[in-house]
């Protein structure tokens, strides 16, 4: 398999500009299991507050878009990965919300589970990272009887959902992902990743970021967990290189958290990885986190010692160190001030004074006696 990661020269010590040139992309919130925000109101754990127009999709179901998406939506069969909060609108009770789970749902358009209709209708009338509001009637949702295991929802109650569509695969069987062989899921995270090379290079980095959150989907922890010998390490040689430019990504968008944590994904897998350890570094050094940094670049550096970019961040990192100690040494300075000279005594000009008089009247008495002899 073709791997971008690998068309680069090995050495991370090229410069700034081919390092940063590398194929990167934003990450997605069940990628590194961080949970987006409500809503700018702070809404709590109720449904967020969203102004937008309201977009009636059918009799039951409305829709208002909170995040624009991108794209085409999808059509029937499509398999779709969505994330979504669910509430019962007459309570506001969440009863589900599938971010806690750190992977999306997995939902083929047209084969849908009966109570998922509604929410349905409202995904296919999504683009790829498009979060939006839909309002479903009881009708469309768990029905008359509602639901007494899990999920546990009313009778007739209608539903609230917040949904995010992370993306979908055009498929005209409607194949899930459990039906997939391992080399299919590979070959097709694979592909995925390719198509997010070749958006990046376009420019288009929104859509290069959601096809490299596809490709993970394809490989989650109950996945990879099944895998051993060489196809664990098929697996890893497409996903490792994800979240390797998802990481070089968000450090150019400043979101150095997010990229500390994509890189501390590759290194559970691979604790020496060069290019993990050297991005976690820049993202702690920017954080301010110098002595977490320093250890990342070190250790980085072990393994490539002859590695120019780590060479030149840790002399960064020198010179931060230096200049802190100087502006600490003039704060020091301004605060406990010069040491104290000693005052110059004040000049008595009457002892001077009479000093002159009698150095004067001792030259003439020594004259006089001179002449007298």
């Amino acid at each position: 398999m073709a791997d971008f990661e690998d068309q680069k020269n090995q050495s991370l010590g090229k410069g700034e500009n081919e390092e940063e040139d590398e194929i990167v992309t934003e990450g997605a919130s069940f990628v590194h299991g961080e949970l987006p925000t409500q809503d700018a109101s702070g809404s709590g754990n109720g449904p967020p507050k969203v102004d937008s127009e309201v977009d009636i999709l059918q009799e039951k179901v409305t829709k208002q878009i909170i995040v624009e998406g991108h794209g085409s939506t999808p059509t029937k069969y499509s398999t779709c990965f969505l994330h979504y909060r669910a509430w019962t609108e007459g309570t506001q009770h969440k009863f589900e919300d599938t971010w806690l789970e750190q992977q999306p749902v997995e939902m083929i358009l047209g084969k849908e589970k009966k109570e998922m209709t509604g929410l349905a209708i409202g995904v296919s009338t999504m683009k790829s990272g498009e979060r939006a509001l839909l309002h479903v009637g009881w009708e469309l949702g768990y029905g008359k009887e509602g639901n007494f295991s899990f999920p546990n929802v009313p009778p007739m109650a209608d539903i609230i959902y917040e949904v995010e569509l992370v993306g979908f695969d055009e498929a005209k069987d409607g194949k899930p992902r459990s039906d997939m062989t391992v080399e299919e899921r590979i070959g097709t995270a694979d592909r995925r990743k390719m198509d997010g090379n070749a958006l990046f290079k376009e420019g288009k980095l929104e859509e290069a970021m959601q096809q490299y959150a596809m490709a993970i989907t394809y490989m989650g922890d109950d996945f990879m967990f099944q895998l051993f010998g060489k196809y664990r390490d098929m697996a890893l040689s497409v996903k490792n290189p994800c979240h390797l430019n998802m990481s070089a990504c968000l450090i150019k968008l400043q979101r150095f958290e997010e990229a500390i944590g994509q890189c501390s994904i590759v290194l559970s897998e691979d604790e020496n990885n060069v290019k993990a350890l050297f991005r976690r570094g820049k993202a702690r050094a920017e954080l301010g986190q110098i002595d977490a940094a320093r250890e990342d670049f070190l250790k980085a550096r072990k393994y490539a010692p002859e590695d120019k970019a780590i060479t030149r961040e840790l002399r960064l990192l020198a010179e931060h160190d230096k200049a802190v100690y100087q502006k600490q040494k003039e704060i020091y300075k301004g605060l406990f001030g010069p040491p104290p000279q000693p005052k110059p005594k004040p000049t008595n000009w009457l002892i001077l004074f009479w000093q002159w008089l009698l150095s004067l009247f001792h030259g003439l008495f020594r004259h006089q006696r001179q002449k007298s002899d």
